[in-house]
């Protein structure tokens, strides 16, 4: 028989590698612009300083000016034609102002076209993610049912543990579900 310990391991293990997935979508859905001015957009963004690449947010301020327009302040100047060069690179979406002090990223209102355009895409972004976690969910059964097979689990044990996995496969879906509605909601409010 297999130890207790190690069938709560591999529910753990799957556990969070859900929960990975999660965030990892949650981080996806942060990076699509929604037309207000948002400066998660350049958490992704690297930016060349001092030999090495470093995200916009360690090297200055990232501040919302208002709901049109981020300004980045780099703590050193020298650094604002490489933030410029990285954001333009970056494909966001953004044209960078430079004006010798600071960079401006203004927000052109999207369109309705391209707000629904962006909905598909995070709804896209959001079955990915439930197939994630059913590849979870189904890695996890296998092993179960092997180990079940093999007669080191008992039925009675297979299925609570089943029932587990499944309960936790539905709050996960459930959690991606509500990053995307929210998401669709910010998008689709003008």
């Amino acid at each position: 028989m297999i130890e207790l310990e190690e069938l709560e391991m591999m529910m753990l293990d799957a556990e969070e590698r859900m929960e990975k997935s999660l965030d990892v979508l949650k981080g996806d859905v942060l990076q699509i612009r929604t037309g207000r001015a948002n400066p998660h957009i350049l958490d992704k963004i690297q930016v060349e300083a001092y030999g090495g690449m470093s995200p916009i947010n360690q090297l200055g301020n990232v501040s919302a000016l208002d709901a049109q327009c981020l300004v980045i302040n780099p703590w050193d100047k020298s650094l604002l034609k490489n933030i410029e060069k990285a954001i333009l690179v970056s494909n966001i979406g953004l044209t960078p102002t430079n004006d010798g002090d600071r960079i401006r990223l203004v927000f052109p209102m999207m369109t309705d076209e391209r707000r629904r355009e962006l909905v598909r895409q995070v709804k896209k972004m959001g079955e990915d993610g439930k197939v994630a976690i059913r590849n979870i969910r189904r890695d996890v059964l296998d092993s179960f049912k092997k180990l079940n097979k093999n007669k080191e689990i008992t039925d009675d044990m297979y299925s609570g543990y089943e029932a587990d996995i499944e309960k936790l496969t539905s709050k996960t879906i459930d959690a991606i579900d509500k990053v995307i509605a929210d998401k669709e909601k910010d998008l689709l409010t003008v």
